[in-house]
């Protein structure tokens, strides 16, 4: 499965972004998805994700009330709208992806993920 996010960018603080995620497969439904980032000279960090059959998102704390995300089954992408956005939520943005449920106590965990896209940069200025 290959992973294709784009919707980043240069935006000032408080301003908003939404980054998108296609999977080139498109038995999406059975697909947990989330976002990763990863600001420089740090580790890569969980920021949201949704999870095949019940479809249940999870945020980080961090971005909790600002970062929505959605799915779009239809089309088969994954958004993740991002608003007030905040200079310290600069950082490379990547998509992963799981063939298969998961419980919901691994679901932050990057190892679990099968497949991951090619990450998209978001830059907040203050």
């Amino acid at each position: 499965v290959q992973l294709q996010a784009s919707g980043g960018g240069l935006v000032q603080a408080g301003g908003y972004l939404r980054l998108s995620c296609t999977p080139s497969e498109r038995t999406f439904s059975s697909y947990t998805m989330g976002w990763f980032r990863q600001a420089p000279g740090k580790e890569r960090e969980f920021v949201s994700a949704i999870r095949s059959g019940d479809g249940n998102t999870y945020y980080a704390n961090s971005v909790k009330g600002r970062f929505t995300l959605s799915r779009d089954n239809a089309k088969g992408t994954l958004y993740l709208q991002m608003n007030h956005l905040k200079p310290e939520d600069t950082a490379d943005y990547y998509c992963a992806v799981r063939n298969g449920r998961i419980i919901s106590g691994l679901i932050q965990q990057a190892g679990v993920y099968d497949y991951w896209g090619q990450g998209t940069q978001v830059t907040v200025s203050s």
